[in-house]
């Protein structure tokens, strides 16, 4: 019987701290539906704000791109490139943050993207005065 209740003990114990643990991570966001995701030959902005984030403009529309973990070789030239996850599908060509996305500089390992998310003119604007490397296309 205390063998029983030892080892009911010890599994109440490793799920109280597994739940603990997921807590502490950010929630993370579900992907952008299709209409709404960077369409990667749209781009006519980027900017490295810091090591885990990133903005994009293309057109009027503007996003937010939060990494999954610090990522510094996106302070590296010549450019940034954002890739699809491997299998395509109907988002080809478009990054919405869902898994298997990723941003690289050329030569560098590419960085896994957490979220996508869409952000008013301020907002951008705001976050562009923090950023450490920029590209902007004017056409």
């Amino acid at each position: 019987m205390r063998t029983i209740i030892a080892v009911l003990l010890l599994a109440l114990s490793v799920a109280v701290t597994g739940s603990a643990k997921a807590a502490d991570r950010p929630v993370s966001h579900a992907p952008l539906r299709a209409a709404d995701c960077i369409d990667t030959s749209n781009i006519n902005e980027w900017k490295i704000v810091d090591e885990r984030t990133a903005i994009v403009r293309t057109g009027p529309k503007r996003y937010l791109v939060t990494l999954k973990s610090s990522c510094p070789q996106l302070s590296h030239p010549p450019g940034l490139m954002f890739n699809t996850r491997p299998s395509g599908g109907a988002n080809q060509g478009r990054i919405c943050g869902d898994i298997g996305e990723t941003v690289r500089t050329r030569g560098q390992p590419a960085c896994p993207i957490e979220s996508v998310s869409i952000i008013d003119k301020a907002k951008f604007s705001q976050l562009s005065e923090d950023a450490k490397r920029y590209a902007n296309k004017q056409h």
